[in-house]
C-alpha cells in the first residue's frame, strides 16, 4: 500500500528553464542599446520619407448610381431583371441575388469594360498587352461597390490624372445604359425594341411589294381595276392587318403570360375566325359565295388577266395597312419607354478632385517608423536575453540552438 503524497510536496518546475529577469533587467538592455535602436529608427524614418515621395500622387473620382428599383418602380422591371440573372456568358455569370448586386456585375461586366478599354485605351494606358490580364488588373484601379441599405452604387476611379479618372468614373454611367438599352431590361423597352424590328420589316416588306406591283404593270399594262376589284382588295387586306396584328400582341403577351390566360384564349379565338374569314374570301370557288350568301364575288372570278395584278395591289394594301399600324404600336411603346424612369440614373457626376488621396505619406512614415522601433527593441531584448540564458543555463542554450535550427530554411 503506498503512502500518501504530502499536500505541501515540491513539485518539479519544468517549465522554468530560462533565467529571471526583471523589469529593471529590461530596461538597463534598453538603456545599453538604445544607440543602435534610435539609428535604425531614424533611418527607417528616413527611407520612407524618400520612399513615400517618391510614390506618385493618385487621385480618387466618384460617381454614385440608383436603380429605379431603390424608387419602388417595380411590376414588369423587376421581374425583368430578375430574369436577367441567368444570363451567364455576359460576366461569367451574374448569379445576383439583389437588383443592385445585378447592376454591380453588368458595370464589371466584359461588355462594359470592353467598351471602356476601346473608348479610353486601358491596355495602353496601364501598359497591358491582353484584354485577360486587363480583366484582372482593373479592380485595382476601379473599384465598384453597392450599399445593402440604399442600394446606391458607387464607382471610384483611382489615377494620377484628376480629369482621367473623372471621365473614366462618368463613362461607367453611359456604357451601362447602352448595355441596358441593348438588353432590354423592362418591359417597355422590350416591347418598343420588339415594335421597331416589326417596324423595319415592315417597311422592307413594303418596298419590296412595289416593285413587284411595278413589275407586274409593266408586264400586263394594267394601271387601274374597277370599283369592285378595289373593295375585294380593300376588305382582303383589312383583314389580313387585323389578323396580323392579333399576331403580334400575341407573341408579346406570350412573353409574360401562359396558354391558359384569359386574355391568350380569347386572342387565339379571335385569330381562328379571322383566318376562316379571310380563308372564304380568297376562296376560288364562286359556289362557296353563294352558297353561303355572300354578296362578295371571290377573288378566283376576278377577269384572270387582273388576277395577277390583283394579287399584287393586295400585297401592297396590306403592307401600308400594316406599316401604319406598326407606326402606330411602336409611338405607343416609346411612349410607355418615356414614361419609365432610367434603370440606371446618375446621382452625383463625377468631378476632377482638387486633393490627392493616395498615398498617405504621414501614415506611411509613422507606421514604418515606428515599425522599425519596435522590431529593434525586441531584437535588442531578445539578443540580451539569449545571452544571459546561455551563461546561466547551458541546457537551455542548447535549445535556443535547436529552435533556431529547426527554423532555418537551409540546414
Amino acid at each position: 500500500m503506498t503512502s500518501p503524497v504530502p499536500v505541501n510536496a515540491p513539485v518539479a518546475d519544468d517549465f522554468d528553464d530560462g533565467p529571471s529577469v526583471s523589469l529593471v533587467d529590461l530596461l538597463t538592455w534598453l538603456g545599453e542599446g538604445k544607440k543602435v535602436i534610435a539609428a535604425v529608427t531614424v533611418a527607417a524614418a528616413v527611407v520612407s520619407v524618400g520612399v513615400s515621395l517618391a510614390m506618385p500622387n493618385i487621385f480618387t473620382a466618384r460617381t454614385s448610381l440608383l436603380p429605379s428599383n431603390s424608387q419602388q418602380q417595380g411590376g414588369g422591371s423587376a421581374a425583368a431583371l430578375a430574369a436577367l440573372g441567368s444570363l451567364g456568358g455576359l460576366a461569367g455569370g451574374l448569379g445576383a441575388k439583389t437588383p443592385d448586386e445585378l447592376y454591380v456585375n453588368l458595370l464589371r461586366s466584359d461588355s462594359v469594360q470592353r467598351a471602356l478599354d476601346a473608348r479610353f485605351e486601358l491596355r495602353k494606358r496601364y501598359d497591358i498587352e491582353t484584354y485577360e490580364v486587363l480583366r484582372g488588373t482593373l479592380p485595382k484601379y476601379i473599384k465598384i461597390t453597392a450599399d445593402k441599405k440604399s442600394g446606391v452604387i458607387t464607382v471610384e476611379v483611382d489615377d494620377e490624372d484628376p480629369k482621367f479618372a473623372a471621365d473614366l468614373a462618368n463613362a461607367h454611367a453611359g456604357e451601362i445604359s447602352k448595355l441596358l438599352s441593348r438588353l432590354a431590361v423592362s418591359e417597355a423597352q422590350q416591347r418598343r425594341v420588339f415594335f421597331e424590328q416589326q417596324l423595319k420589316d415592315t417597311k422592307e416588306n413594303l418596298i419590296r411589294a412595289e416593285q413587284a406591283l411595278r413589275d407586274v404593270q409593266e408586264k400586263s399594262g394594267m394601271v387601274v381595276l374597277d370599283k369592285q376589284a378595289e373593295a375585294i382588295i380593300e376588305a382582303v387586306a383589312q383583314l389580313k392587318t387585323r389578323i396580323a396584328e392579333r399576331e403580334i400582341r400575341l407573341k408579346v403577351m406570350r412573353t409574360s403570360t401562359t396558354a391558359e390566360n384569359p386574355d391568350v384564349r380569347l386572342l387565339v379565338s379571335e385569330l381562328a375566325a379571322l383566318r376562316t374569314e379571310l380563308a372564304r374570301m380568297e376562296s376560288r370557288s364562286a359556289a362557296t359565295a353563294d352558297k353561303e350568301g355572300n354578296i362578295d364575288i371571290p377573288i378566283g372570278k376576278l377577269p384572270s388577266a387582273g388576277l395577277e395584278y390583283v394579287r399584287a395591289m393586295r400585297e401592297v394594301k396590306f403592307q401600308e395597312t400594316m406599316l401604319g399600324s406598326m407606326l402606330r404600336q411602336f409611338e405607343v411603346a416609346k411612349l410607355d419607354e418615356a414614361k419609365d424612369a432610367p434603370a440606371l440614373q446618375q446621382v452625383d457626376v463625377a468631378e476632377p478632385p482638387d486633393r490627392k488621396s493616395k498615398p498617405k505619406r504621414a501614415t506611411i512614415v509613422v507606421g514604418s517608423t515606428l515599425a522599425a522601433f519596435l522590431l529593434m527593441v525586441g531584437w535588442t531584448l531578445w539578443r540580451r536575453y539569449s545571452e544571459v540564458a546561455r551563461a546561466q543555463n547551458p541546457e537551455f542554450a542548447e535549445r535556443l540552438a535547436t529552435l533556431r535550427g529547426a527554423w532555418r530554411l537551409r540546414r
